[in-house]
């Protein structure tokens, strides 16, 4: 996939904003605020009688903000008797009207810090929409989700603002007044931010998302990541003997992997591989697209340890309509060069014979495995209890001729190729039929069957599309208004590159198609690439803002074909979702997924 006109120009270039570099505390301006109120939710009619805020940076105050708000409401006695604040006290104070822009122009520009922030901020974020006043994007902190993650039962019995406050020796005691007890948080702010100092949490990304999960030896190989780049690729954790624990992707290679050592990934089995993890390799990719396929790639190489999910894409089942004299329907774990038609693949065996039995419900074709002589006759051998029973049309003894079986078989290859409406009109029936006699379970059983055909065919269909063209080159203008290209053949991803600005358009597609990895076509649905890198191919190629540079070969689904039946089972499968327990759910999947 590498390509010789790639260059460091022709990378994609991440914005690279503070978030992604990290922003040390020492530079963050913080505006600490705490309300009162006359109630529990602004949304049920509860008013703010009091804004107080401390705007600090670097451990130095750098203002304050007060103020009383008139509620145009009578406070509750029990509110009173807590804060202190009486409607005497509020009956000249300024309304929410010009309290709220007077805090908001005060707090321009900084990290908003509140002890249980959803309520304050929440009530603020009430009051704008009220007022038609669009909310400035703060960034938010909350003290006391914060302290949970860093206070033991030894140090305060509780995360409430006052235990806390004793805890880190807070100049202010709060007495649920605004400004006092804002002063206070400020003091349990930098408590908590130096205790976490010693943990190695020194950036605001890192303390916004600190967990006591991540373990201090974690933390201590942060190094790992700092040779990545701030740019999309694929980055590969091993351990001492050079063997691939876990294979990742991402749009910044050094952002993301530095989650694995600071706070935001909680997931024990990643700690449990960082702890293992000696070295971070990171691939440089083009573009986004490209290191997604290359993590597939990667993942199917090495089959790391700790990668659940697409490792084992050999794992797959089709479903076969056999070229020969009488053809049956079989599962098969491979696609072969001998015309048969396929449909698939399926993840599991188990959707696969779903598949399966809803064609066979349909279509009569034998279902015996035996290979059976041009001219079969009744002294050949007897027929089976499914022809007894109408479900097989029994060539072994004669029972049908070849050009009524020929016919059966052509209708068969319509509904996998083409359209699938025989096949959904007959389980239909057959399920309308059981609900009318109220046998549920079986019909639900059907319903099953269906949907499993339906999103096989509607997959194979879509991929066979794309896997028959030779070549399709394809562009897309990304955010940075550039332009990025991919190179597919035969499904498979072959090169992946972003005009550089200012550079010829049509020398830069060029020299990409030259150098692009050569692809033999070979036969069935998938054949030049796993059915998940062709997937992700077809979902950037259906995006929108997509440009076709140039198409070799056909690429098109046939009109009348299953895909246009998904959003039925979609829906039905969702509806079951909601109502079904969900260790009860066994739904297949609308997508490839490999074993694990």
């Amino acid at each position: 996939m590498s390509t010789a006109v790639r260059s460091a120009a022709s990378r994609w270039e991440a914005q690279r904003s503070f978030d992604e570099l990290g922003r040390p505390l020492r530079d963050i301006t913080f505006t600490v605020v705490d309300l009162e109120t006359t109630g529990g939710s602004a949304a049920a009619g509860s008013m703010i009688t009091e804004i107080g805020a401390v705007k600090v940076r670097s451990g130095e105050v750098l203002g304050e903000f007060q103020t009383l708000v008139n509620p145009r409401s009578e406070i509750p006695p029990f509110i009173a008797v807590l804060t202190g604040i009486t409607n005497a006290m509020v009956g000249d104070a300024p309304p929410i009207e010009s309290a709220l822009p007077a805090f908001l122009e005060f707090a321009a520009g900084t990290v908003l810090v509140a002890h249980n922030a959803p309520f304050d901020v929440g009530f603020l974020q009430h009051f704008a929409r009220e007022q038609g006043r669009p909310w400035p994007r703060f960034e938010v902190l909350d003290t006391a989700k914060l302290a949970r993650r860093v206070i033991t039962r030894d140090d305060a019995p509780n995360c409430k603002l006052s235990s806390l406050a004793r805890v880190f020796n807070s100049a202010t005691t709060p007495n649920h007044r605004a400004l006092a007890d804002a002063r206070a948080t400020v003091d349990v702010l930098h408590g908590l931010m130096e205790r976490l100092g010693g943990l190695g949490v020194h950036t605001l990304e890192e303390l916004q998302t600190f967990s006591s999960r991540v373990s201090a030896a974690q933390r201590r190989k942060r190094h790992l990541a700092e040779a990545l780049p701030h740019s999309p690729g694929v980055y590969l954790f091993k351990d001492d003997r050079a063997r691939v624990l876990y294979v990742g992707t991402s749009r910044d290679l050094r952002s993301r992997v530095r989650t694995y050592f600071t706070a935001s990934e909680t997931r024990s089995r990643m700690g449990e591989m960082v702890n293992l993890a000696t070295v971070v390799t990171g691939i440089e990719c083009a573009t986004p697209l490209e290191a997604e396929v290359r993590e597939l790639r990667l993942i199917a190489e090495h089959k790391p340890k700790y990668n659940r999910r697409s490792r084992f894409p050999e794992k797959v089942h089709f479903v076969k309509l056999t070229r020969e004299a009488w053809p049956r329907l079989s599962l098969v774990r491979r696609v072969l060069d001998d015309a048969a038609d396929y449909l698939g693949p399926f993840s599991s065996r188990r959707t696969a014979e779903k598949c399966l039995a809803a064609l066979h419900e349909t279509f009569p074709l034998r279902q015996c495995s035996d290979k059976l002589p041009h001219t079969p006759t009744a002294a050949t051998r007897s027929a089976c209890v499914l022809a007894e029973m109408g479900r097989c049309l029994s060539p072994c003894d004669g029972s049908v001729d070849a050009t009524t079986y020929a016919a059966l078989v052509r209708q068969l290859r319509d509904a996998l190729l083409q359209s699938p409406d025989e096949v959904v009109e007959a389980i239909n029936r057959r399920m309308s039929s059981l609900a009318q006699l109220e046998r549920f379970e079986e019909a639900g059983v059907h319903r099953d069957r269906l949907s499993s055909f339906v999103r096989a065919a509607a997959r194979t269909q879509r991929l066979s599309a794309l896997t028959r063209c030779p070549e399709v080159v394809a562009g897309r203008r990304e955010d940075d208004g550039r332009w990025a290209v991919h190179v597919v053949r035969y499904g498979r991803l072959a090169a992946a590159g972003v005009i550089p600005s200012g550079a010829d358009a049509l020398q830069y597609v060029a020299e990409l198609r030259a150098s692009a990895e050569s692809v033999r076509g070979a036969p069935g649905p998938v054949p030049a690439a796993t059915a998940e890198e062709t997937e992700k191919v077809l979902r950037w190629l259906e995006a929108p803002g997509i440009r076709l540079i140039d198409v070799d070969g056909e690429w098109a689904c046939p009109v009348a074909g299953a895909t246009r039946h998904l959003s039925v089972y979609d829906a039905a499968n969702h509806s079951r979702l909601s109502l079904v327990p969900f260790d009860e759910q066994r739904l297949p999947s609308p997508v490839h997924r490999p074993a694990r």
